[in-house]
């Protein structure tokens, strides 16, 4: 089978297309998985790059990295239930495997995808979905309330925007660029601000005031500076690290303000996200941002866009189907 392979960790080059990998052999609780759609993560790219934020998450080599997958399940392990085969689902693959035709994944990550939404649509919100829901129940923002977003043109900073509005609060929108500004304007930020320009702190300070939450996905400098703004009784809950390190904010400094966070996600807590994710889109309510697409031939394209903060949303590989 065609499958993106990592033989050596360093730049995106080192994904190599392969056109005759082995196919996945499945075990107990397995379904395997008909890949119409990859996911690429900001985690895989630290990853490839032999730089991942755990290092137990480095896999031994050679190695098909890919997490999300979206498809249809065409055969199951010798104990599941054959009734599977045929749907059309999102899966989590235990953090291999994905960037190939076929994946073999855990029948216990596998979520089935409402008929009224697109395949791809639903991937993008296999694990940005759940974590945006997850951190809006964390921070719980409330009609009035002033609510920034860091990376507000990402996958889950997207989310968190619409969210918090959709809360009835007023939000913040950090992104940097004027492409990203626009997108997240769009999507219901009050204001956006560019947190590329030096002054930008002030320049919330100037329109806003105090924040009541911060949703940190940069971390790093901004995250500390946007910390910085809560109010007395604010809730800052960090989520990412764009930066490439997470916000350096010693503890018991401003005991005033709660520190809030989604928490390691039971399987059982992550899919019921993932289903409400899926049903709210569905529903129209929430929108996935799916800004690029590259063909599973191009992963490195897609891993080098990646790295150069010039994607929004959500970044796919399409596997099969029309690109």
């Amino acid at each position: 089978m065609q499958a993106v392979v990592l033989c050596e960790f360093g730049p995106p080059a080192a994904l190599g297309f392969v056109e005759d990998w082995p196919e996945p052999v499945l075990g107990p609780g397995q379904a395997l998985v008909d890949v119409a759609y990859a996911g690429i993560t900001f985690v895989e790219t630290q990853i490839r790059a032999g730089r991942p934020p755990n290092p137990a998450m480095a896999p031994a080599l050679p190695a098909v990295l890919g997490n999300g997958v979206g498809g249809v399940v065409t055969a199951v392990g010798p104990d599941v239930d054959e009734g599977l085969v045929g749907t059309r689902v999102v899966a989590a693959a235990g953090g291999r495997g994905g960037y190939a035709e076929w994946c073999a994944v855990p029948v216990s990550g596998l979520v089935a995808v409402p008929e009224t939404l697109a395949l791809d649509a639903a991937l993008a919100l296999l694990a940005d979905g759940r974590t945006a829901l997850a951190l809006a129940d964390a921070a719980e923002p409330r009609p009035g309330e002033t609510v920034l977003v860091e990376a507000a043109a990402g996958g889950v900073g997207s989310l968190l925007v619409q969210l918090a509005a959709r809360a009835g609060a007023r939000v913040i929108a950090l992104a940097g660029g004027q492409r990203k500004l626009e997108l997240a304007r769009e999507l219901g930020a009050y204001l956006a601000v560019d947190y590329l320009q030096p002054d930008w702190a002030a320049t919330v300070a100037e329109q806003v005031g105090t924040l009541d939450v911060v949703y940190d996905g940069v971390g790093g400098g901004v995250g500390r500076e946007a910390f910085e703004l809560l109010a007395a009784d604010g809730r800052y809950a960090g989520f990412g690290m764009a930066s490439g390190s997470f916000a350096d904010i010693p503890a018991g400094h401003r005991p005033d303000v709660a520190r809030v966070s989604s928490g390691p996600l039971p399987p059982e807590r992550s899919a019921q996200l993932t289903r409400r994710a899926l049903d709210l889109a569905a529903e129209g309510v929430l929108r996935p941002v799916i800004g690029q697409r590259f063909r599973l031939d191009q992963a490195a394209d897609a891993h080098a866009a990646i790295e150069s903060r010039a994607t929004i949303g959500k970044t796919l590989l399409v596997v099969e189907g029309e690109f």
